[in-house]
C-alpha cells in the first residue's frame, strides 16, 4: 500500500489533483499508514511501504522554487598568491553612494530548476511543516546547502536551523551558527564565516542576509583577502553590504587594520568586487621631499563612463601648501585623450601660486588623416626641479607644446603643425633655446616604376616659420626646402645597390636679419650617392646549429660646397657619430646646413645566430668615413675637419649566455689616438627577476664654442635583488667621475607576503640646473593590501626607471583604475 502526501504548489514531478475530495481520501490515506501529512493543493511525494516508521531512511524531495536561492558573481580572479585582473579601487566618502558606470552585471550560477531536499530522516506535522535530520543536503541547480537539521515549512517554502548550517555556490562558500531561508527574504545565517571563491577572499559576521537578488547584507563584519590562519591586514566594519550583481561592496562605520594596529577610519567604504573601475575615494599617499616637506594625498576617483573618467588628486604639502591636481581620460571609435595638470594657488616657499598641465590627444578624423597634440605647461622654469621625484627634474630642459594634422597615403605624405617650446634650463643662453615653428607644412612623394619599384621617383619639401618669444632677440622668418630624388633599387639574395640623385633647394625669408646679413638668402647644390652591400652567411659551430654572417657596407657620397655662413641656424644640430649616422647623406640633421662630400663610408657588421630561429647571440659592428676632400660647412661655433678620416665607430650586442648580456659602444678619435664617446653596459638577469647592471659613460668636450661645460665622465651600478622568497633589496648609484660626487642614490627594500607588500626606499639627487648648487632628498614608502588598496606612490614605475632591465613582479594590489573600455 501507498500513500502520497501534499508538498507546497508548485513540485516538480508531482502529481497535481485540484479536488477537494480527492485530497481528503489522500490525507485519510497518509494517516491510515502512521505517517502524518497536511495536504494542500500541488503535488504530492511518493512513499513505499517499508519507508514508514521511525526506522532510518533516505528521502528526497524535489521542489520548484525557480531560483529564490540566490548566489554571488563577479568577475573571476585567480587566488592567492597568483593574482591578476584589471586594477580595482578602494573607496571611501563621509556619504553617498560610489556606483560603477557601465559595467555589466554578473551572471549568477545556474540554478534553475527544482530544489532537491535530502535526508537521514524526516518527520511531517499536521500544520504543513517537516523536520529533516541527519546530513541534511539542500541543492538547486549549483547551489547547496548542508546541515545536521532543517526546519521545513511548506506553508511559505521557508527552511530553518538552529544549528550549524553550510552555503556554497561556485562564488561563495558560507558557514553559520544557524539560519534560515524563504522564498520571498532569501537566507539568513548567525556567526557566519565566508569565503568568496573566486576572489580569494574571506571573512566573518555576526549576522548576515542573502537576498534573492544576489545581495550580502551583513553586520559586524571582518573582511581580508589574506589566507586562512593569516590576518595581517582586516576590513572591519559594523555593516557591509556585498552586491554580487553589480560587483560593488559597501560598508558604513569601518576601519582597516594592519598587523592589529588601526590604519586608517573610514565612515562609510566602497570598494570592488570584481575588475571594474568605479567610483570613490582612494587610500591617501604619503611621502617626504626636501622641497615640499611631508605630503598627503587623498585622490578621488570619478568612473564617469566606460570610456571616459577622472581622477582629482589634492596633495597638501607641509612647506609648499595644497596642490589641486587632476587627470581626466577619454576614449571614443576615433580619438583618445588625457588631460592631466598640478595647481597650488600659493606655495609657501615659492610666494605665489605654481601650475601645470598636459594635454595628449590622438584624433582618427578619417582612414589616412590623423591629428595628434601634445602639449605641457609649467609655470615656472623651477616646477620640475621642485617637485619632481628624481634627477629627470633637472634633465628636463624644454617642454614642448605640438599639434599636427597628418595625411599618409599609397605614395604621399602631408604634414601640418604648429610647435613651440618652453625653456626650463634657464641656464642656456638664448642663441640655444629652440625655436617655435609655427606653422611648417611638409609634402612628401614616393613613386617607382615597374612591377618591383626597380625605379623610383618623389621629393621632400618642408615650408617652416620660425619664431621666438615676443621680446626675445635673434633672426627669425620662413624657411622654405625642396628635394627631388630619382634612384634604383637594386635588391637580391645577398645584395642590395641603389644609386641615388637629388637636388636641394632651400630659400629664406628673414627678419631681424644681423647686420650684413642678406634678407633673403638661398642654396641649391646637387647630392650624389652610391650605397650598396652583401650578406655572407655560413654554417659554424656542431651540427650547424649557429649560422655566421659578414655583412660589408659602402657609401659613396659626393656634394658640392656651398658657403653657407649667411644661413641662419634655426633647427639644424650635428649628431652623435654611430653606425647610423655614417651612411647618411647629409651629416647634419635640419635643412640649414648641408655638408659638402667627396667621401667613402664603409662598415662591415658580423652576427651569430641560432640557425634554427634567428635569435641574436653576437653582433659586432665597426665603420670610418674617408674624406677624399676634407669637409668645410660648419655650424657656427664647431671646430671645421682636419683629417682625412672621421672617427673609427664601433659597437658590439653580446647576448649569448644565459643571463648575461653586454653592450659596448665606442667613437674613437685616430688624430688624437682617444676616445670622443665611450659606454658600456654590462647586465646580469637571473629566472628570479634578480638584475645586476654595470656601465661606464663617457664623452669628451663636444667641439663647439660652447658657453656651458660640456662632457662627462660617469658609472654607474643598480640592482633589484631578492632575499629568500619574500624580500627584495633595490640600489642605484650614479657617480660623475668629473666632478667627483654622486649624482644619484637610491637604496630600498621590499617585503611581499600573499596579502600584502611593503617597499621603503631614498633618493637622493642632484636639483639643480647650477653646477653645486645641491641635492634633494626623498623618501617614500608604499603599503599594498592585495585586492583592497594601495598606501603610497606607485613605486613600480620609478623603479623600472631607475633599473634597467628590471620587471616588477605582479603586484599584491591594484595600483590604478584600469584602463578604458571602447573601440579604438
Amino acid at each position: 500500500m501507498r500513500a502520497r502526501c501534499a508538498l507546497p504548489s508548485g513540485a516538480a514531478r508531482a502529481t497535481t489533483n485540484p479536488l477537494s475530495a480527492q485530497l481528503a481520501r489522500r490525507s485519510q490515506a497518509c494517516e491510515s499508514n502512521g505517517v502524518s501529512g497536511a495536504l494542500e493543493p500541488g503535488g504530492a511525494i511518493i512513499m513505499p511501504p517499508f519507508m514508514r516508521g521511525s526506522s532510518p531512511f533516505r528521502i528526497v524531495i524535489v521542489v520548484s522554487l525557480g531560483g529564490v536561492l540566490p548566489a554571488a558573481a563577479w568577475a573571476e580572479e585567480p587566488p592567492c598568491p597568483t593574482r591578476s585582473g584589471q586594477p580595482g579601487t578602494l573607496a571611501a566618502a563621509s556619504g553617498g553612494v560610489a556606483a560603477s558606470a557601465g559595467a555589466p552585471r554578473a551572471p549568477a550560477p545556474s540554478g534553475g530548476g527544482g530544489i532537491d531536499l535530502s535526508s537521514d530522516r524526516a518527520s511531517f506535522g499536521a500544520d504543513g511543516k517537516a523536520t529533516l535530520e541527519g546530513n541534511v543536503l539542500v541543492r538547486q541547480g549549483e547551489r547547496e546547502i548542508r546541515a545536521d537539521e532543517v526546519q521545513y515549512d511548506a506553508r511559505d517554502t521557508s527552511l530553518s536551523t538552529a544549528g550549524h548550517i553550510d552555503y556554497r555556490d561556485p562564488i561563495v562558500h558560507v558557514s553559520g551558527a544557524g539560519g534560515s531561508y524563504s522564498a520571498s527574504a532569501g537566507a539568513d545565517f548567525k556567526s557566519a564565516e565566508f569565503d568568496l571563491l573566486q576572489r580569494a577572499a574571506r571573512g566573518s559576521a555576526a549576522d548576515m542576509r542573502l537576498t534573492p537578488q544576489g545581495v550580502f547584507r551583513l553586520r559586524g563584519v571582518t573582511f581580508t583577502t589574506c589566507p586562512p590562519r593569516d590576518s595581517s591586514w582586516e576590513l572591519k566594519a559594523n555593516t557591509i553590504t556585498l552586491d554580487t550583481r553589480d560587483r560593488i561592496g559597501t560598508g558604513r562605520g569601518a576601519r582597516v587594520d594592519f598587523k592589529g594596529v588601526p590604519l586608517v577610519y573610514l565612515p562609510w567604504v566602497s570598494f570592488p568586487l570584481g575588475s571594474e573601475r568605479k567610483s570613490g575615494f582612494l587610500f591617501p599617499a604619503i611621502g617626504n621631499t626636501s622641497y615640499g616637506g611631508l605630503q598627503l594625498a587623498v585622490p578621488y576617483y570619478w568612473n564617469i563612463a566606460p570610456n571616459a573618467d577622472f581622477t582629482f588628486q589634492p596633495v597638501e604639502y607641509s612647506r609648499a601648501g595644497a596642490d589641486l591636481g587632476g587627470d581626466l581620460r577619454f576614449l571614443t571609435h576615433s580619438q583618445r585623450g588625457e588631460i592631466d595638470w598640478n595647481y597650488l594657488p600659493y606655495d609657501g616657499s615659492f610666494h605665489g601660486s605654481r601650475n601645470r598641465v598636459r594635454l595628449t590627444e590622438v584624433a582618427e578624423l578619417a582612414d589616412d588623416l590623423r591629428l595628434t597634440a601634445n602639449a605641457e605647461n609649467v609655470s615656472d622654469p623651477f616646477y620640475f626641479e621642485n617637485f619632481s621625484l628624481g634627477p629627470e627634474g633637472t634633465s628636463t630642459a624644454f617642454v614642448e607644446r605640438r599639434a599636427a594634422l597628418t595625411y599618409r597615403g599609397t605614395h604621399w605624405r602631408i604634414d601640418g603643425e604648429a610647435q613651440q617650446f618652453q625653456t626650463i634650463d634657464y641656464t642656456l643662453p638664448v642663441s640655444e633655446r629652440p625655436y617655435a615653428r609655427v606653422p611648417r607644412i611638409a609634402v612628401s612623394a614616393d613613386y617607382g616604376l615597374g612591377a618591383a619599384g626597380l625605379v623610383r621617383y618623389g621629393f621632400d619639401s618642408e615650408v617652416v616659420d620660425f619664431q621666438r618669444p615676443a621680446g626675445a632677440i635673434g633672426v627669425t622668418g620662413w624657411r622654405a626646402d625642396l628635394r627631388p630624388t630619382l634612384s634604383l633599387d637594386l635588391t637580391g639574395p645577398g645584395y642590395f645597390v641603389r644609386p641615388a640623385l637629388a637636388w636641394r633647394a632651400t630659400g629664406y625669408q628673414l627678419d631681424h636679419a644681423s647686420p650684413g646679413q642678406p634678407r633673403s638668402p638661398s642654396r641649391k647644390l646637387p647630392v650624389a650617392s652610391f650605397d650598396t652591400g652583401l650578406l655572407f652567411e655560413r654554417e659554424s659551430g656542431s651540427h650547424a646549429k649557429r649560422k655566421l654572417t659578414l655583412e660589408p657596407r659602402i657609401l659613396y657620397l659626393e656634394v658640392p660646397y656651398r658657403n653657407q655662413n649667411q644661413l641662419p641656424v634655426f633647427d639644424t644640430a650635428l649628431p652623435d657619430l654611430n653606425p647610423v649616422e655614417l651612411f647618411r647623406t647629409n651629416r647634419y640633421v635640419g635643412a640649414d646646413r648641408v655638408s659638402d662630400a667627396n667621401q667613402v663610408s664603409a662598415g662591415i657588421t658580423s652576427r651569430l645566430l641560432d640557425a634554427r630561429d634567428g635569435r641574436q647571440f653576437l653582433a659586432a659592428t665597426i665603420g670610418q668615413t674617408y674624406y677624399f676632400v676634407t669637409p668645410r660647412v660648419t655650424l657656427p661655433g664647431e671646430i671645421p675637419a682636419t683629417g682625412k678620416r672621421s672617427d673609427f665607430v664601433a659597437q658590439l650586442a653580446l647576448t649569448a649566455f644565459r643571463h648575461w648580456s653586454a653592450d659596448v659602444a665606442v667613437q674613437w678619435d685616430p688624430q688624437t689616438q682617444a676616445s670622443e664617446r665611450a659606454q658600456v653596459n654590462l647586465q646580469y638577469k637571473s629566472a628570479n627577476n634578480a638584475v645586476l647592471n654595470l656601465a661606464y659613460r663617457y664623452e669628451r668636450s663636444i667641439p663647439l664654442l660652447d658657453t656651458v661645460e660640456s662632457g662627462f665622465e660617469q658609472v654607474e651600478a643598480s640592482g633589484a635583488w631578492p632575499i629568500r622568497r619574500s624580500w627584495n633589496l633595490f640600489a642605484r648609484e650614479v657617480y660623475s667621475l668629473r666632478d667627483h660626487e654622486p649624482l644619484e642614490r637610491f637604496a630600498g627594500f621590499e617585503y611581499r607576503a600573499c596579502c600584502w607588500r611593503v617597499r621603503l626606499g631614498a633618493r637622493r639627487y642632484v636639483s639643480s640646473h647650477v653646477p653645486g648648487a645641491g641635492q634633494d632628498t626623498g623618501v617614500w614608502l608604499q603599503l599594498e593590501l592585495a585586492g583592497l588598496a594601495s598606501v603610497g606612490s606607485a613605486s613600480d614605475a620609478s623603479l623600472t626607471e631607475v633599473i634597467r632591465g628590471y620587471a616588477p613582479a605582479e603586484a599584491t594590489a591594484f595600483k590604478n583604475q584600469g584602463p578604458l573600455s571602447g573601440v579604438w
